[in-house]
């Protein structure tokens, strides 16, 4: 049965689209399968897997709306045992069309259960907000893998999204767990980077990943490309990073 991460902070800048995109390739780089997700109505992931956003018949907007099944929502990549149901802005509206539906929270959850065996990994791209799109992505995944970017603010707004995932767990998925936290943006020239670290590790009481993605000229340039890092610049710093991420990750998987 596959892992499902939902990689999550309502901050926009972190690293989430970064992370979903290079964590999934590198993933598929250790032989995985993987589906990717695109929940955040910029598309961002959905164009920086090199799927084209305005070309598509099905995203997870009409998935969402039950205009298609979860199958023919997905596409596949130019990348082999590389998945992905894609988004565009039409996804914006979704919160409004959701009013009314019942069991709307689970509405991405009961899709993604006939489909789950068929992957090692389902890692959903959430939007940097806690709405109903947010929920979904809670309630269908098994953890939350939360990126925080080295910068003075980093832990302002955790506490907020720490206290929405012990919501969800207390009352719509009992088994979520927090996968852990993630530092990316790490700037080794400034000692502010290194103090950001250290802060969280104090004030968290949660996993946290060894691997830190570097602030990475090359990570920056690959999604204008439709490439994960990896196949972009394969000796980059930030390619080198995300494949020691996908290792830390199933290694998790297998303790």
């Amino acid at each position: 049965m596959g892992r499902i991460i939902a990689i999550a902070n309502q901050k926009g800048g972190v690293g989430k689209t970064t992370t979903a995109i290079n964590l999934s390739a590198c993933l598929v780089e250790e032989g995985k399968k993987v589906l990717t997700i695109d929940m955040d109505p910029q598309g961002n992931t959905t164009s920086g897997l090199g799927v084209e956003k305005s070309d598509l018949e099905n995203t997870v907007y009409e998935l969402m709306l039950g205009e298609c099944t979860i199958r023919k929502s997905m596409v596949q990549t130019e990348i082999e045992n590389l998945y992905l149901i894609p988004s565009n802005v039409n996804l914006a509206g979704a919160e409004i069309e959701l009013l009314g539906i019942d069991e709307k929270e689970y509405i991405l959850k009961n899709e993604v259960d006939y489909i789950q065996d068929d992957f090692d990994f389902i890692i959903i791209d959430c939007p940097p907000s806690l709405n109903m799109l947010t929920i979904n992505a809670m309630t269908t995944a098994n953890t939350i893998l939360v990126p925080i970017q080295c910068e003075y603010y980093a832990l302002e707004g955790l506490s907020q999204l720490i206290h929405t995932i012990n919501l969800v767990q207390t009352r719509l998925n009992p088994s979520l767990e927090m996968e852990g936290v993630v530092f990316t943006m790490y700037d080794a020239r400034t000692n502010l980077s290194l103090q950001v670290v250290e802060n969280v590790k104090s004030n968290l009481n949660t996993t946290i990943y060894k691997t830190i993605i570097p602030r990475n000229i090359r990570l920056a340039e690959a999604p204008s490309h439709g490439l994960p890092i990896n196949l972009y610049d394969g000796k980059s710093a930030g390619a080198e990073s995300y494949r020691l991420l996908a290792k830390e990750v199933i290694e998790r998987e297998e303790d």
